[in-house]
């Protein structure tokens, strides 16, 4: 299968805005290459000792947000959207340095692509206890740490964008052991699988694409849990049946504000929706959807550009 490599060059300060103009175009997780962002990283986070001193020495100063779209029927439509609305952004005064915003395309084989990413894509602390660890990569553990081992392959979902460290982070202070969780847009398996090694009983995992529906089969195997992880094929809460002690989603904010509507029918008394993949812009948004609905909202986190919610369904 062919894919096409969509490069929108900015800067630091419209990295996260490009980002989300790929999200609403339906991809489903971003490369961001950013130099002055892993130096500050590897300045004030020790568990970045992993990163690769290489690769800042073979990238350039420029920032550069890659997404990667399946050569479908519906490509050229998408990237249609892509472009009216940098053309749009461009246009208007926000205050901010958002760099060319000019978009390069190249096609690339899914074989290409798988290899040539992996040398940004090193073990990662997510929270306090999960480590994400590439499938090939080497890493001994310490202390209490959980290790989870990932190849995400064209799903993405790698850990290390701020929404999911956001919601892993949020997995891990608030799955307690026992609990039934659902992962709503589950690309990799990321959160699914953090929350049964984190003690939830069993998760189920559901994603429109068919092919994240295999990685994510994949990476539960590979962290011996798939007995413990229930992957559906369908979209949102489609096919989804029962109630949940949590259910998560990292999407975007206009899929969240449609799910805090319906959610509520899915949880337990006091059962929790974790929410991100929210830009800054959208938060006020959301939290606003989620109060209309009876949600009530118990923690609000940012980190960079993005939050994430927590909401309380009515007991």
């Amino acid at each position: 299968m062919d894919w096409i490599e969509i490069t929108i060059e900015t800067t630091s300060e419209g990295a996260d805005i490009a980002a989300q103009v790929l999200y609403d175009a339906g991809v489903t997780g971003v490369v961001i290459e950013d130099p002055n962002s892993i130096r500050q990283i590897q300045q004030e986070e020790s568990s970045w000792d992993y990163i690769d001193e290489s690769i800042l020495e073979d990238m350039e100063e420029k920032v550069y947000i890659k997404a990667y779209l399946n050569n479908d029927e519906y490509f050229e439509e998408k990237l249609s959207q892509i472009k009216d609305k940098l053309i749009y952004l461009k246009n208007q005064n926000l205050g901010l340095d958002l760099g060319t915003l000019d978009v390069k395309l190249s096609s690339v084989k899914e074989e290409d692509w798988a290899n040539n990413w992996k040398q940004y894509y090193k073990p990662f602390k997510a929270s306090e206890r999960i480590v994400i660890k590439p499938s090939w990569e080497e890493y001994s553990k310490k202390g209490d740490e959980i290790v989870l081992e990932m190849d995400p392959g064209m799903a993405f979902g790698t850990g290390t964008h701020e929404t999911t460290s956001l919601c892993i982070q949020a997995l891990e202070k608030y799955v307690k052991p026992g609990a039934k969780v659902i992962d709503i847009g589950c690309g990799s398996g990321i959160l699914a699988i953090s929350s049964v090694l984190l003690g939830a009983e069993s998760a189920a995992a559901i994603d429109l694409d068919s092919n994240a529906v295999k990685i994510t089969l994949e990476n539960a195997k590979r962290n011996h849990v798939e007995d413990r992880i229930n992957v559906i094929h369908g979209n949102l809460l489609d096919n989804v049946q029962g109630r949940f002690d949590v259910a998560v989603a990292n999407i975007i904010a206009d899929v969240i504000i449609n799910l805090t509507s319906s959610i509520g029918s899915y949880l337990t008394p006091d059962g929790l929706f974790i929410a991100s993949g929210i830009i800054l812009e959208r938060l006020q948004d959301v939290t606003h959807a989620a109060e209309t609905a009876g949600l009530e909202i118990i923690e609000k986190k940012t980190k960079g550009e993005w939050a994430v919610v927590v909401c309380r369904a009515n007991a």
